[in-house]
């Protein structure tokens, strides 16, 4: 479902020569479990290891959900909320019929956000599901205070007590205990997954369901890409020693992942968590960007053209099939000239642009690009995808000699935000 072509990466030999040995002694570790991090590995076998009857039961709570709400307030920050949002705006896309509305909070300290979504909010339907491992992190805990006090002012505790759902730790936790006290519905995060893989976990899926997404369709898509990457020649590896190629050998700092769908930008922003806080560590590591074309053509395209050269590389998702297409009207004065385009659709435009650009880019202006072929935007595809870069980060992250699993340098700004806000203990 994702094939990697290395025709204008400027390394297509330099792939071939890359030590087998290499490759398969980090695929041993990974599947064995025996690298640093290792204890972080659940997601690896989680799209045929996941709990069967907590997926169900799921699936008939977020159905009761849907049927008493417009908006589902999903309150996380980083992996607590970018997969599920990454999922449902490249499933849905940004305009949605769906009758459930998602509305991402505490991911921003931002007070006008905030307020904005209380005002828009409070005349609506709404329930929340809060998604925190602890429930102690500043952003998220905060917000859910606010809205968790506006539900229970505006439906009295018993009815806001069936619109809360709690997606934490399975004992422990200041979160745990506060849904235990309330009477919360809650569902587990996995001990061995960090919240930037957890987007198969109930902390995308549950989210999911509530928006009406074919989890079962996200699953099918994770299994596959899980078999396609049980051996050592999977693309998703393929995909990895590339990018090593030209961070290591070649010098590049940085990679920008580019789409050209305006319903991947999340996806993009989710693999920049993925990538960023996996292997951005020991002063090593690609500095992730991204950009969606054409959009960016008219500002950033210009810099990649003909900028400062030997900094970044590209990476293109090519969508082979749109969700929707549509046609160029003909016009009978053609003063805009544009009369010569009504035989196409804007997918046939948009996939032109794409070779133009990788063209243009590769070519003239010497930046190297790999370019990943998606078949199509749905929720197998997402699945696919998904844990295809998950598997990618893991490959990508040994091979730096860095552990992928954690993010010590996180935790640097909050100890200095707390000092600041006089926290006790800080």
């Amino acid at each position: 479902m994702i094939k990697v072509n290395l025709n204008e990466s400027k390394i297509k030999n330099d792939i071939n020569k890359f030590r087998e040995t290499k490759i398969k002694e980090v695929h041993d570790m990974i599947e064995n479990k025996t690298g640093e991090g290792c204890e972080f590995l659940g997601w690896n076998n989680w799209p045929v290891e996941f709990n069967k009857n907590e997926l169900s039961k799921m699936k008939k709570v977020a159905q009761e959900l849907r049927n008493k709400i417009d908006i589902l307030l999903v309150v996380g920050i980083g992996g607590s909320y970018l997969g599920a949002r990454a999922a449902d705006e490249m499933i849905r896309g940004l305009y949605t019929k769906d009758k459930v509305e998602l509305i991402y909070i505490g991911n921003t300290i931002s007070s006008t956000y905030t307020q904005q979504v209380v005002d828009y909010i409070k005349d609506k339907e709404f329930g929340i599901v809060n998604i925190s491992k602890s429930g102690t992190t500043t952003e998220p805990g905060i917000a859910f205070r606010v809205f968790e006090k506006l539900l229970v002012d505006l439906k009295g505790k018993q009815n806001a007590k069936e619109r809360i759902v709690a997606v934490t730790d399975k004992a422990k936790g200041a979160l745990k205990q506060l849904a235990t006290a309330e009477g919360y519905e809650t569902f587990t995060i996995p001990d061995d997954i960090g919240g930037r893989f957890s987007v198969f976990t109930p902390v995308g899926i549950f989210p999911l369901l509530v928006a009406g997404v074919n989890v079962d369709d996200i699953f099918k898509g994770a299994k596959k890409a899980m078999q396609d990457t049980k051996n050592i020649n999977n693309e998703a590896y393929k995909y990895a020693i590339a990018r090593y190629i030209l961070h290591t050998q070649k010098g590049y700092k940085a990679e920008t992942l580019v789409g050209y769908e305006l319903q991947m930008q999340t996806f993009t922003e989710w693999w920049k968590q993925l990538f960023g806080e996996s292997e951005g560590k020991d002063g090593k590591g690609l500095f992730p960007t991204s950009c969606i074309f054409s959009t960016d053509l008219h500002s950033l395209g210009q810099f990649i053209q003909e900028g400062t050269k030997n900094i970044l590389f590209e990476t293109i998702i090519d969508v082979k099939k749109p969700n929707l297409d549509l046609k160029i009207p003909k016009n009978s004065e053609d003063l805009d000239g544009l009369n010569y385009l009504t035989s196409k659709t804007f997918h046939e435009i948009n996939k032109v642009a794409l070779e133009g650009v990788i063209d243009a880019h590769a070519n003239t202006g010497e930046v190297p690009n790999i370019i990943l072929e998606f078949d199509k935007m749905d929720a197998e595809m997402f699945g696919y995808a998904a844990y295809w870069f998950m598997k990618a980060c893991a490959m990508s992250g040994y091979l730096l000699g860095i552990n992928p699993f954690n993010q010590p340098g996180v935790e640097v700004y909050k100890a200095n935000m707390f000092k600041l806000l006089k926290k006790p203990g800080f």
